[in-house]
């Protein structure tokens, strides 16, 4: 007898087979779902030194229609779904890069602290420096990219105990005296002079002012980038001819400021001022070919940007591995 069974027939036969064994009969694995996510941390090589990347956890924005600004909201929407973006609720991160020199340990920015004003997603700088391995009292200098709650909030605890008992602060003197000022208590930027004195007032005998252009560490320089606010401030940080910028709030989305970085910003101290700033600060680091790490783009923050048409295009660098 002969049997004819064609090349098709045999993979309806074998996934047959496959669906019948996956549906019926005892299955092969029954490993429980863990529910579990990897530590937010990640860490990469910068000539010299060693850059250990922590998350302060998601910081939630809700709808955009408010927040981003000078643009038809329908044209914002339409951005961040043709991005594969919720159109609805803008989710920021918080990345901070802790750099190692070999001499000195290096933090920038401090996240929300024990404040819930963006939710409860916030907070956790000091639970991912742990899953990293770094200790808060090994931090050597904090330095601030400006004043406002989501950046210096975690300089003390929620009893006003410094979080970093050996380090010194570092900061531009413009936003410090903006944001600690006691007769703006009664302004609309109440809540962000409260967290502002809350943090940095017990700190004061330790704060340090830098001013534009000065490598006040070594490997740090500081560069304004006034608007978002009067003192806000980006690093050139480097090491052994490598290099990369941290932007702070220079741009808070790698969609809508960069494709249109002349859109404003709600929280802008001076949104023309914050979008010039933007535009010529990323027109530099886009020309020299400088990588970036920017506090709210998505996880981890790290990449390059480009010109691309009137605005720029963001791509993310790959993650390396580190052994």
């Amino acid at each position: 007898m002969t049997l004819d069974v064609s090349r098709r027939s045999l993979f309806a036969l074998g996934a047959g087979l496959g669906a019948s064994a996956m549906l019926g009969g005892s299955a092969l694995a029954r490993a429980p779902k863990l529910g579990t996510q990897t530590p937010y941390w990640h860490r990469f090589v910068l000539g010299d030194a060693e850059v250990t990347v922590v998350s302060d956890g998601p910081l939630p924005l809700g709808d955009p229609s408010g927040t981003f600004t000078g643009v038809p909201k329908e044209e914002v929407k339409k951005m961040l779904a043709d991005n594969f973006l919720s159109p609805d609720n803008v989710v920021l991160e918080q990345n901070s890069p802790i750099v190692n020199t070999g001499d000195k340990l290096i933090l920038f920015d401090t996240g929300m602290g024990s404040s819930k004003m963006f939710g409860a997603t916030t907070g956790r700088q000091q639970k991912s420096m742990a899953e990293a391995g770094i200790k808060p009292e090994d931090i050597d200098a904090v330095v601030c990219s400006h004043a406002h709650i989501d950046h210096i909030g975690g300089i003390v605890d929620a009893n006003n105990k410094p979080l970093f008992p050996n380090a010194q602060i570092y900061i531009s003197q413009t936003d410090f005296d903006f944001w600690t000022d006691e007769g703006k208590l009664g302004s609309a930027a109440k809540d962000f002079v409260v967290h502002a004195r809350k943090n940095l007032l017990p700190v004061r005998d330790r704060i340090v002012f830098f001013k534009d252009g000065q490598e006040f560490l070594p490997g740090v320089q500081a560069i304004a980038a006034p608007g978002h606010t009067v003192g806000h401030t980006i690093f050139l940080v480097s090491s052994a001819g490598k290099s990369f910028a941290f932007l702070g709030d220079l741009s808070h989305h790698s969609v809508l400021l960069l494709e249109r970085p002349r859109m404003e910003f709600s929280y802008d101290t001076d949104p023309k001022q914050a979008a010039e700033s933007r535009v010529k600060l990323l027109t530099m680091l886009a020309a020299n070919k400088t990588p970036v790490m920017s506090y709210h783009f998505a996880w981890p923050g790290y990449g390059h940007v480009a010109k691309a048409g009137d605005g720029f295009h963001y791509y993310p660098e790959p993650m390396q591995m580190t052994l």
